[in-house]
Formats: C-alpha cells, structure tokens, sequence
C-alpha cells in the first residue's frame, strides 16, 4: 500500500473551503473518506447535513469512496461518533484531518468569555477530542497519521483574534507531543498554517489576495503527511499561494549566570539574552 491508496482519513471541517478540498482530493488519491461537517456558520452557530452531503455527492460522483458525517467536534461524545462511523462504514480509521473552526473575532479588551471558550472548544478541543478518540485503534494498528490546522495567527499573532491564536498554537503544542509518544507506533503529528481564500478569510484579506489563494494549493500538502511515505513529525507547514515552507522554533546560547543575578546584572546582558542572530533550533531540555 502506498499514498493514501485504501486508508481510512477523517476529514473535519470538511463540508466546504479547504476541509472540502482535502477531502475531494485524498478520496481522488484513492483514501475512503468520512466527510464531517456540522453545517453551521461561520460563528459555529447552527446546523444542517446539507455541507457534508454535498462535498459526499461530489466524491462519489468522481467515482471516490466517502461518507458523511454531522457530529460536533466540540464535544467528546460528537468526536467518538465520528470515529465510530470510520469504524462502521470503512471497518478502520488510519488518519484524522483536524481542520474544523470557527471565527468569533475581538479585540481582547471586548472578547467575551462565551466567544472565547467557543472558539477553544472547536479548535483545541475539537482537535484533542477527534485526536484522542482515533488514538487507540492508531497504537494498536501501529500506523497513524494526525494533521492539525495551526495558523500564522497563532505561530505570530493577528489583531482581534487572542481566542483563535490561543487554540491554533495550543495544537501546535498538542501535536509536539504527539510525535513524541506516537512515533514508537509509527503515529505521526504535523501542524498545516494554510492561507487560502474561505468564508473564514473572505472579509479579512483583500480580494486581490485571495484571487491567488486557491485551497487547491493546500490540499496536496496534506495528502502528503497523511500517507504512508511521509515519516515527516512533529513539523510545521506554512503553505498557501503556491508557498510550501516549514516553520520552527529557534532559540540562542543565551546568557549563563553562575547564581542568581542582580536585575542590573541581567539588565547588562539584555542585548545578548534577546540577539537571534545565532540562533538554533530548539528542543526540550527535559527529554
């Protein structure tokens, strides 16, 4: 087996934009797809099946294998029966496309705590929900891929968006790890940040960006790190407009104090504490 030829991929998200696009094109590739989608809008409100029946339609249609799917990934219980239906449908589930959001932007000053813990709970919940319900049958099947979507508002921040970058960087945290206990398993964890033109970006950036923002840019990047020749873990891709790039996190020699410094004697070495300009890539100095 090779590719994705015959493995079961969760796709979240999946009923439109680039969940759609990832879906359509690892069932072209030969995967048996599950098509979630909880057909609300933007904002998470609401709900229909129509999203998610329309992109199984197309699938089919092609002459590809997917299935629908409308749980929410918000919860636990949604999250399991999504699984669950991999599981009925397709008899197995090989990997999981943890794409789903929502948008509920602010400033910090006016974020309310409702749009705050909605927004972590499909993101980062939604992510360690899917995640952890597929977990077991990844370890006893020794094979496993996970693909999160972070974002640039995570890994740098964006104006209005404290709740959206807190639960994209939150997985890049998650999927860290994740590579580190699956890879005895031969489970693998990546983060895509995608830029591409959706009804998430279609009122941020301007329309002559967007024109060159096409999914269709994205997708072959997560068909990759859902196959079986991409060993690849615990790495970030930036990727949109035709870009592929990994990010990563650096960090100096820094500065050594023998004892507890002074805050005058650390104020001395500021300059070296903060210079990047020899930088390497970080590790945990704790394993």
């Amino acid at each position: 087996m090779s590719g994705v030829e015959d493995r079961v991929v969760v796709v979240t998200g999946a009923g439109g934009g680039l969940g759609r696009e990832y879906a359509t094109l690892l069932a072209a590739e030969g995967a048996l797809v599950v098509v979630n989608d909880l057909g609300g809008a933007r904002d998470g409100s609401g709900s229909g099946s129509a999203m998610a029946d329309t992109v199984v339609s197309e699938i089919t249609d092609a002459g590809g294998r997917a299935v629908a799917n409308y749980d929410s990934v918000a919860t636990a219980e949604g999250a399991q029966a999504l699984v669950q239906t991999a599981l009925d449908t397709y008899g197995a589930i090989h990997g999981v496309v943890n794409n789903a959001g929502i948008l509920r932007d602010g400033s910090f000053h006016k974020m309310s705590d409702e749009n705050f813990d909605a927004v972590i709970k499909v993101h980062l919940y939604g992510g360690y929900n899917v995640t952890r319900a597929a977990w077991p049958h990844f370890r006893e099947q020794r094979f496993g891929r996970v693909v999160v979507a972070t974002s640039t508002s995570g890994l740098y921040g964006n104006f209005g968006q404290a709740n959206y970058g807190a639960a994209k960087l939150g997985l890049v945290g998650l999927i860290n790890t994740l590579a580190v206990e699956g890879a005895k398993y031969s489970i693998t964890a990546n983060a895509v940040a995608p830029l591409a033109a959706t009804r998430m970006t279609e009122d941020i950036a301007p329309a002559e960006m967007l024109e060159k923002l096409s999914p269709a840019f994205v997708a072959p990047v997560v068909a990759h790190l859902m196959s079986e020749e991409c060993t690849d873990t615990g790495s970030i891709f930036e990727v949109g407009g035709g870009q592929v790039a990994r990010a990563q996190i650096f960090h100096n020699a820094g500065v050594h104090f023998d004892t507890p410094p002074s805050v005058d004697d650390l104020r001395a070495q500021w300059s070296t504490v903060t210079d990047m300009s020899a930088a390497t890539p970080g590790s945990n100095p704790l394993g």
